[in-house]
């Protein structure tokens, strides 16, 4: 056999025809590129509207283990906080919100897989049920929510609801909550003083038609929500801070909604969303 050694031009041939080594320059070190965060947002209007289950709504762009982990790091991050502010402020700078007539009621829904905002609903034979209690300006634009069970009075919650107008930084001198029979109470009143504001409370027992009153904004938001997002009407999540990011979800749909018949800009859908 002959053993007599390559000269260094048949090396060097060798060389330049074997296969070239593999080098990952993906930022994350993985080979499986990441999927675009677009994709995670849509998939998560999607369960938001339709309702359905994340194994469901899943395909080949992604799975339903990556839609949970995407969303839970995004929570932890605060991206759903930031967004829900970033949405408020640019209505409110664009379009302007009715700060001076707020609303505040609660609404009850089915939550039939329990969790951590989930009791005995007074209104569904005592089955598992989550309460939201809702702050909306003058025109229906949900400001801020607060999340507890089903069995939870409107008024314990009416302090955590009117805290979210600490988010706006220029707030109006004169302030009046519009308020249903269910806070008729000298602790709402005490409560309302102590916040500064003015309060249109129905009395008890005395019919307050609901046209003639600044409250049917937030009664109409609440309708809203239940009929177009079936994850709020039949909540199936079981952590509040998950229920908190798919409620930060509508305010940009409401925004761009709003500034669709006002303003134009690259990538303006071609009918009202």
């Amino acid at each position: 056999m002959n053993t007599r050694p390559m000269d260094s031009a048949a090396v060097k041939s060798t060389k330049s025809t074997a296969v070239p080594e593999h080098r990952d320059v993906h930022p994350l070190g993985c080979h499986r590129p990441r999927i675009p965060n677009r994709i995670i947002f849509n998939k998560l209007v999607q369960v938001l509207v339709l309702g359905c289950a994340y194994a469901k709504i899943t395909d080949s762009a992604c799975s339903a283990t990556t839609l949970r982990e995407r969303r839970d790091a995004w929570i932890t991050a605060g991206i759903f906080t930031r967004l829900e502010q970033i949405c408020l402020d640019a209505y409110n700078t664009m379009i302007g919100l009715d700060l001076e007539d707020v609303a505040v009621d609660g609404c009850i829904v089915k939550a039939p897989c329990g969790g951590e905002a989930a009791g005995r609903s007074p209104e569904d034979r005592g089955k598992q049920g989550t309460k939201r209690s809702l702050l909306v300006d003058g025109r229906g634009i949900p400001l801020g929510t607060v999340v507890a069970a089903a069995n939870r009075h409107d008024s314990p919650l009416l302090r955590p609801t009117l805290e979210k107008l600490n988010r706006f930084a220029e707030l109006p001198e004169k302030i009046t909550v519009h308020l249903d029979a269910g806070y008729d109470s000298t602790i709402t009143r005490e409560l309302l003083d102590e916040f500064g504001c003015q309060g249109e409370i129905a009395h008890k027992g005395e019919p307050a038609p609901l046209q003639a009153t600044r409250r049917w904004p937030v009664e109409r938001t609440n309708s809203w929500h239940n009929r177009g997002f079936k994850k709020l009407a039949i909540c199936t999540e079981l952590r509040t801070v998950v229920i908190d990011a798919f409620i930060a979800l509508i305010i940009v749909r409401r925004l761009i909604r709003e500034g669709w018949t006002r303003y134009r800009w690259d990538g303006r859908p071609d009918r009202t969303p």
